[in-house]
C-alpha cells in the first residue's frame, strides 16, 4: 500500500511540475503576443518564426494540462448524473475512466511515434521562409503529452481504488 502511495505521489508530483510549466507558458505566450503585436502596429515589423512560436507554445499548454486539470479534479464529466451517484459508483466510474485514460493515452502515444520518427528522419522545418526549425521536436510533445495522461491517469485509479488521500487531507 505505502508503494502505491508512494508511486501515485511521485506521478501527481511529476504532473504538477508540467501543470507549472503549462502556466507559466500562457504568461510567456501572452508576453509574444503582446510583444508581436505591438512590433507590428506600432513599428510595422513581424517576425515569422515569432508567430509561429506563438502557435507552437499553445502544444506543451495543452498538452501538460490535460493530465494537470485530471489531477485538479477539473476533468469533464456529467455531473448532473455523476453527483446523484452513491458512492461507491462514483468511485468505479472514477477507477474505470482513469485506466481508460492509461490505455487512450498509452495508444495515442504510441500511434505517433512513426510520424515523429519520419519528421526527424526528414528534419522537417517549418516550410515558411524565416520559420523555425526542428518541427519533429515540437511533434516530440504529443506522445509526452499523452504519456504524461497516461500516468496520471493510472495515479488517478490508484488514488481511488486504494482510497488514498490527497496532499490537502
Amino acid at each position: 500500500m505505502r508503494a502505491v502511495a508512494l508511486f501515485v505521489h511521485g506521478v501527481e508530483a511529476v504532473v504538477r511540475l508540467f501543470g507549472w510549466i503549462a502556466a507559466w507558458t500562457c504568461v510567456v505566450l501572452v508576453g509574444l503576443v503582446a510583444g508581436d503585436v505591438l512590433m507590428r502596429y506600432a513599428f510595422s515589423v513581424g517576425a515569422v518564426w515569432l508567430q509561429e512560436l506563438q502557435w507552437h507554445l499553445i502544444s506543451p499548454i495543452a498538452l501538460f494540462g490535460m493530465s494537470y486539470l485530471l489531477l485538479m479534479g477539473e476533468q469533464v464529466r456529467v455531473d448532473v448524473f455523476y453527483e446523484r451517484f452513491p458512492a461507491g459508483l462514483q468511485r468505479m466510474i472514477e477507477v474505470i475512466g482513469g485506466l481508460l485514460l492509461l490505455l487512450m493515452g498509452l495508444y495515442i502515444a504510441w500511434l505517433t511515434l512513426p510520424w515523429i520518427a519520419q519528421s526527424f528522419a526528414r528534419g522537417e522545418a517549418s516550410p515558411n521562409p524565416g520559420g523555425l526549425p526542428l518541427r519533429w521536436l515540437l511533434k516530440s510533445l504529443i506522445p509526452f503529452g499523452f504519456v504524461l495522461l497516461a500516468l496520471q491517469g493510472l495515479a488517478h485509479a490508484l488514488r481511488q481504488t486504494f482510497a488514498l488521500p490527497t496532499r490537502g487531507e
